[in-house]
């Protein structure tokens, strides 16, 4: 069993379908639940995927969206520790202030993997993260 963190694009991908990652993010899920891993994200997701929804007036989508990730992640805080990750990876590196929050919080967790869709990510080596990983290279779904 591993802890896996989503960046908030993987949720949108599988939220709203039609994308051409969605069936890569169904895929990484359904192995994900063979396996036991544990997903994490964080509350800066919960703000993240209400976004689109509640600029076409859909509250309601916005709130199932949310109430899904409830229901099937470990939601993670920016709490005191995450804040001081993220500054100091502010700091160091050349990261946008979101990117740095999803980073920290699942730093602050010392998750094994942070799979997103944003390939400039994964050069950064950041303690607390095992292994950063773009969607379509990420380790589990080499072995589907």
């Amino acid at each position: 069993m591993s802890r896996v963190f989503w960046d908030t694009n993987l949720f949108i991908y599988l939220f709203e379908g039609g994308q051409p990652f969605t069936q890569q993010v169904r895929a990484l899920r359904k192995r994900m639940l063979e396996r036991g891993d544990e997903l994490l994200t964080s509350t800066m997701t919960l703000s993240e995927v209400q976004v689109g929804p509640r600029r076409n007036g859909k509250t309601v989508l916005a709130a199932q969206y949310r109430d899904a990730i409830l229901q099937t992640a470990t939601v993670l805080p920016f709490d005191v520790k995450a804040a001081d990750i993220c500054a100091q990876l502010r700091a160091e590196k050349n990261i946008k202030p979101p990117d740095a929050i999803q980073l920290s919080c699942a730093a602050a967790a010392n998750v094994e993997l942070f799979i997103t869709n944003d390939h400039s990510l994964q050069r950064f080596n950041v303690l607390g993260i095992h292994f950063i990983s773009a969607l379509d290279k990420n380790p589990l779904s080499s072995d589907l």
